[in-house]
């Protein structure tokens, strides 16, 4: 398989994260209920945390890529960023909304560039970079939207 690639698995299940983002942002802005999820205050307060855990993971695979890493240097550096996406998910849970969502749709932004870096870097094949780039926009424009219908 070519380092431009994305493998489909990645593609299907990294697209399937992307649902309760989606299908949550446009149940608060069309204003319609989600099955079990319901909707207004409660739903915006189920794409917050759903959005923590996210964040929260790539933070996970981020300590992942750091592992392997032969300059401890590096690999400190790549530690700490892995730790940052929960701690700000975590301040961003303690905020009220939309200021919370808000807070998560920079984050998402912000780890997706960074994440993008680790091509840069030659440390995760291509595909990778690209995957995030397109992931994180997705994830960070339904955050906004979510935020502005919160608001």
């Amino acid at each position: 398989m070519s380092d431009k690639t994305i493998p489909l698995p990645a593609l299907l299940l990294g697209a399937a994260g992307l649902i309760p983002f989606v299908a949550g942002a446009s149940a608060l802005t069309l204003q319609v209920p989600l099955p079990v999820l319901g909707a207004g205050e409660g739903l915006a307060r189920l794409v917050m945390i759903y959005g923590v855990a996210i964040l929260s993971f790539l933070g996970g695979v981020r300590w992942g890529i750091a592992l392997g890493f032969e300059d401890r240097r590096m690999a400190a550096r790549d530690f700490v960023v892995s730790v940052v996406p929960a701690l700000v998910g975590w301040g961003a849970a303690m905020l009220t909304l939309p200021a919370a969502l808000w807070v998560l749709c920079v984050a998402f932004v912000l780890l997706g560039l960074l994440d993008y870096g680790l091509i840069c870097r030659y440390v995760a094949p291509e595909w990778y970079g690209r995957l995030r780039l397109a992931l994180s926009a997705v994830a960070a424009t339904a955050l906004g939207v979510a935020a502005s219908a919160a608001a």
